[in-house]
């Protein structure tokens, strides 16, 4: 690390099979004192068994894992120093907040008093002071998710493990616990990585995101690098909205043919004339309205094949030119809406920046 101190957690080259089916493929991946790390990716890509053989849960074939440098690879989970936050809470049902809260420092033989110090911090920290003598039963599920998270920070541990932490709520209560868990991380300086599937949450708490496919880490970057320059088409896909193009490299450098139309793209690797490609671009870098001047590159007339409102902004869906042409999806600011004149059937002046067309190999 650039500080001279040893990464927080360092894996080095893990692997992990379940029988025939290959669950991680040598993953490489060092974490920051402090840093808070999200894991994203689908159903069965690896996400959850690598923060599982970070916490001992779950031993790995190959490779060795670290923690401020001290090899753990082979050590039982209570010896690794770390606390962690379930999707399904895991309270005690027959213990008060306070209890379930204090339960690791009670373990641990902490003298009663300190206990009851470190309870009262915890839960003035998370809003649950009133909630000290409640049972887990009479506490709403974002409550107990507050609990769960109080009780794994008590012992003050290195790192925080949280697994899915918000996927059991209704959607209110995960957009105010988001806010509520980066703030206590931020506050307590505590090492985090997070298991989730929700990109939105991924982007808007994490300091990196890990993205993972197939048991391979396809990326790794702040939320504004990931979004903004996807290392490939699987995270251009997974990580925002994304309209994908299916082309072929034209004979001039930096262009590419999509149907009957031809796009300049951003720079990037020569290919052959003819090599197949993907151009992606995002909803809301398509320009709409006619071009100010005349040299702009790429202007194409779109068809407005459907319209939905969602609020702050409309989403077209516009048909290109040619018989059974590619669509487009395009975000336009609400109070734009009228002025562009985006109604059903409507033709508009399209602008596709070069700068904003990505292009990736044709996917396999």
């Amino acid at each position: 690390m650039t500080s001279g101190r040893p990464a927080a957690v360092a894996l080095d080259g893990i692997a992990k099979r379940f029988g025939a089916v290959v669950a991680l493929e040598r993953v490489t991946l060092e974490v920051g004192d402090g840093e808070f790390v999200c894991f994203l990716g689908p159903s069965g890509c690896g996400k959850t068994t690598l923060l599982r053989i970070i916490a001992g849960l779950e031993r790995q074939n190959l490779g060795t894992v670290r923690m401020a440098g001290r090899d753990v690879s082979g050590l039982p989970p209570r010896e690794r120093n770390y606390g962690i936050v379930f999707q399904s809470y895991a309270l005690f049902p027959n213990l008060t907040v306070a209890r379930n809260v204090g339960y690791g420092l009670a373990t641990r033989r902490v003298p009663r008093e300190r206990i009851a110090a470190r309870v009262d911090e915890l839960l003035a920290l998370v809003g649950l002071a009133r909630h000290r003598d409640r049972y887990p039963a009479q506490l709403s599920g974002g409550e107990q998710q507050r609990v769960a998270l109080a009780r794994a920070v008590a012992p003050s541990p290195a790192l925080l493990l949280l697994d899915e932490p918000l996927s059991a709520l209704d959607a209110r209560v995960r957009v105010a616990l988001r806010a509520e868990i980066k703030a206590l991380q931020r506050r307590l300086g505590i090492t985090t990585i997070m298991v989730t599937h929700d990109q939105e949450e991924a982007l808007t708490m994490a300091d990196r995101i890990v993205v993972m496919n197939h048991g391979v880490v396809e990326q790794i970057g702040t939320p504004f690098q990931t979004y903004t320059e996807p290392a490939s088409l699987f995270v251009a896909r997974f990580v925002g909205r994304m309209n994908v193009l299916a082309a072929v490299a034209s004979e001039r450098p930096g262009w590419a043919r999509v149907g009957r139309l031809e796009l300049r793209h951003r720079a990037g690797a020569a290919r052959p004339a003819g090599t197949r490609l993907a151009l992606a671009i995002r909803p809301e870098e398509i320009r709409v309205g006619a071009p100010t001047h005349e040299a702009v590159d790429n202007r194409v007339a779109a068809r407005v094949v459907t319209v939905q409102f969602l609020g702050a902004f409309a989403r077209l869906s516009l048909a290109l030119p040619g018989d059974g042409g590619p669509e487009l999806e395009c975000d336009l600011a609400g109070d734009a809406l009228a002025d562009a004149g985006a109604k059903e059937g409507a033709e508009l002046a399209l602008v596709l920046t070069p700068e904003a067309l990505r292009v990736f190999p044709e996917p396999t």
